[in-house]
C-alpha cells in the first residue's frame, strides 16, 4: 500500500519498532509506566506571501522568515495516537534546523487541521489561532523544541504554524521528505501514563496447526508445496508492528509466516523486534524487508555508486546481526514513482539499472541471506504504459516476482471483485494481466502477492465473507503464487477505504476460514 509516511521503520529504546514513526520507551515502577511515543508530521509545508498561489508541499525544507520582501510561513500537521491505556501527560513539538537558525524569536501557534500539504498556499492557508510558545534560537541550535502541551492532551490531530519575527533572513528546517538521512523531520513527541503492565489485558496468538515435515521452504524460501501465509497489521497508525501483527494473528487465527516492514535510506534493519519475531520458537517467521535505498537521491545516484557507502554500511549490519534468509524488495510499488522525463532520475529503465546495481553490492559485500523481490503494482493504468516492462531488472536480479494489489467489495466502485480479479487485472486495453504475463515471460520464477486486501470505503461498510471466500480457490487456480501476505489496517494513506480483516463479524468469520486452510502449513527452514 503506496504511503509516504506511516510504514517507516523507528528505532526505541528497550525495543525496536518496525513502523509508523512511533517511539517507545519505558520506565516501570509498582503501579505505572511512563513511556515516551514520537510520531512524525503526516503533513508538512510552508507558504509564501509573494507567491500566494504555489504549493510548497513537496519541499525538503520548512521556511520561517523575511528575506527580499518575501515572508514564509510553515505548517505542520500530527496525527497522535495513543494506544489503549495510556494518557497523554506532556507533549513537546522538536523541529530538526537545516543549517543555522536566525536568531529571531520563532512563535508557534494553534491552527485547524483541515489543509492538506498538496493543496495548501498562501491564498488557502489555515489563520493562526492562539499562540502557544515562543523561542528565539541560538546559532548552534540544531533542533527547536516547543511546549505544546496545553493544547495536546489527547489523540487526535493536531496542526501548527510556525511564524518568525525575522525582517532579514529566515530559518530553514526539515520537513519530512528530507529523508532517513536524518532523524526525519517534525517530530511530536507524546509522554504517556499508563496503568502496569499486569493490568492490561493481551490476547496471546493462537498458533496454527502445523504438520512439520510435509511442506518446507527451499534456499530461495520456495516452498516444496502450499502457499507462505504473511500480513503487515497497524498500517497508518502508530502501533508497534510487531505487536499488531500479534494481534492480527490472534483475531484471525493463524500465526504469519512471512512478517511484512518498510525501510528506508539510511535505517538500520532487521531492527531487534523484527528479528525477534523470527527467532520466536513457537512461531518461526520470515521477514519481508522494503528498502527504498535512494532515499531522497534518484535512482541513478544509486546505479551510479553515490550510494554505495550507504548499501555498505547497511550490508555490514546485516552481516553483524541478522544470518537468517529473508526476503528484500528494493522501492516497492516503483510505478508510482515513475517519471518519463528522461532528467528526471525516476525513469523506468532508471529502476532497473539501480535495482542491479543494489543486489549486485550486496552480493559483493557478502550479504548472501536477502532473497530478492520486484514488488509491482499490477495496476491497468501502468501495466497499460510503453515503459512498465523496462522496470524488470532481469531474471539474474530477481528471485521472486511480487504483485501488490487490493480489490473492493463495494459492487459498482473502483476494483470491485474478488482474489481472482485481484491476479488477473489486465491492462487498459487489453492485454496479459500480471498473473499471466508472469508465468509466461518468467515461468521459472515463483510469484508472491506481497501486499494485498479488501476493501470498503469507511462509510459504506460492506461484507467482504464473499471476497475472502475466493481466496482457497483463486489460489488453486494461480498455482505459480507460492506467497500471500495481507495488508491489514482500518484506514488507508488517504483516511478512506478499510482494509482490516474485521471491519464485520462476518468478514473476519470468512478469513479466518480462508486462513485455516491447509495449504498454508508450511514449516520455514534455512
Amino acid at each position: 500500500m503506496t504511503g509516504r509516511r506511516g510504514i517507516i521503520g523507528a528505532a526505541v529504546t528497550g525495543v525496536v519498532v518496525a513502523g509508523g514513526g512511533f517511539v517507545l520507551t519505558g520506565t516501570a515502577n509498582a503501579a505505572t509506566t511512563t513511556e515516551t511515543s514520537t510520531i512524525f508530521s503526516a503533513d508538512d509545508a510552508y507558504t509564501s506571501s509573494t507567491r500566494r498561489t504555489v504549493n510548497f508541499g513537496a519541499a525538503d525544507k520548512l521556511v520561517v522568515g523575511k528575506e527580499s520582501g518575501e515572508t514564509r510561513l510553515s505548517y505542520v500537521k500530527f496525527a497522535a495516537k495513543v494506544a489503549p491505556g495510556r494518557t497523554v501527560t506532556a507533549a513537546r513539538l522538536r523541529l530538526p534546523v537545516e543549517g543555522k537558525p536566525i536568531a529571531a524569536t520563532l512563535s508557534v501557534y494553534s491552527v485547524a487541521s483541515s489543509w492538506s500539504e498538496k493543496t495548501i498556499t498562501a491564498t488557502h492557508a489555515p489563520a493562526l489561532g492562539r499562540l502557544v510558545g515562543s523561542i528565539k534560537p541560538k546559532a548552534t541550535d540544531t533542533t527547536l523544541t516547543f511546549d505544546v502541551s496545553t493544547v495536546v492532551t489527547k489523540p487526535g490531530t493536531y496542526a501548527f504554524a510556525l511564524r518568525s519575527s525575522a525582517t532579514k533572513g529566515v530559518t530553514r528546517l526539515r520537513s519530512i521528505e528530507y529523508g532517513a538521512r536524518t532523524t526525519g523531520g517534525p517530530e511530536l513527541v507524546l509522554t504517556l501514563k499508563r496503568a502496569s503492565a499486569t493490568s492490561v489485558p493481551t490476547t496471546p496468538a493462537k498458533p496454527a496447526t502445523t504438520t512439520p515435515g510435509k511442506c518446507v521452504t527451499g534456499a530461495l524460501l520456495v516452498p516444496s508445496c502450499g502457499v507462505l501465509w504473511g500480513g503487515a497489521a497497524g498500517g497508518f497508525t502508530d502501533a508497534p508492528r510487531d505487536q499488531a501483527l500479534k494481534a492480527w494473528e490472534a483475531r484471525t487465527g493463524r500465526t504469519a509466516t512471512i512478517f511484512h516492514a518498510y525501510h528506508k535510506g539510511d535505517e538500520r534493519f532487521p531492527t531487534r523486534s523484527e528479528i525477534a519475531m523470527t527467532q520466536d520458537p513457537a512461531h518461526p517467521r520470515v521477514l519481508l524487508l522494503n528498502w527504498k535505498v535512494a532515499g531522497n537521491s534518484t535512482w541513478p545516484d544509486v546505479a551510479a555508486g553515490r550510494e554505495d557507502a550507504r548499501i555498505d554500511r547497511w550490508s555490514t549490519y546485516v552481516k553483524q546481526n541478522y544470518s537468517q534468509k529473508f526476503f528484500l524488495a528494493l522501492h516497492h510499488e516503483p510505478e508510482n514513482d515513475v517519471r518519463t522525463a528522461a532528467s528526471s532520475g525516476m525513469t523506468a529503465k532508471d529502476y532497473a539499472a539501480m535495482y542491479r546495481h543494489v543486489v549486485t553490492r550486496l552480493r559483493a559485500d557478502g550479504v548472501t541471506n536477502a532473497v530478492h523481490v520486484v514488488a509491482s503494482m499490477g495496476n491497468e493504468k501502468w501495466m497499460a504504459q510503453s515503459w512498465w516492462k523496462d522496470l524488470y531488472p532481469g531474471d539474474a536480479y530477481v528471485d521472486w516476482l511480487g504483485l501488490d494489489s487490493y480489490v473492493s467489495v463495494e459492487k459498482g466502485y473502483y476494483h470491485y471483485g474478488d482474489m481472482g480479479d485481484l491476479l488477473d487485472r489486465r491492462p487498459t486495453g487489453g492485454g496479459l494481466g500480471w498473473y499471466d504475463w508472469a508465468v509466461k515471460n518468467h515461468p521459472a520464477k515463483p510469484l508472491m502477492v506481497a501486499e494485498w486486501g479488501m476493501y470498503h470505503r469507511r462509510n459504506h461498510v460492506t461484507d467482504k465473507s464473499a471476497a475472502f471466500g475466493s481466496v482457497i480457490p483463486a489460489l488453486k487456480a494461480h498455482p505459480a503464487v507460492k506467497a500471500i501476505v495481507y495488508f491489514d489496517t482500518a484506514s488507508d494513506d488517504e483516511g478512506d477505504r478499510d482494509i482490516s480483516v474485521n471491519s464485520t463479524a462476518s468478514s473476519l468469520a470468512a478469513f479466518r476460514k480462508a486462513a485455516a486452510d491447509p495449504m498454508f502449513t508450511v514449516t520455514v527452514r534455512g
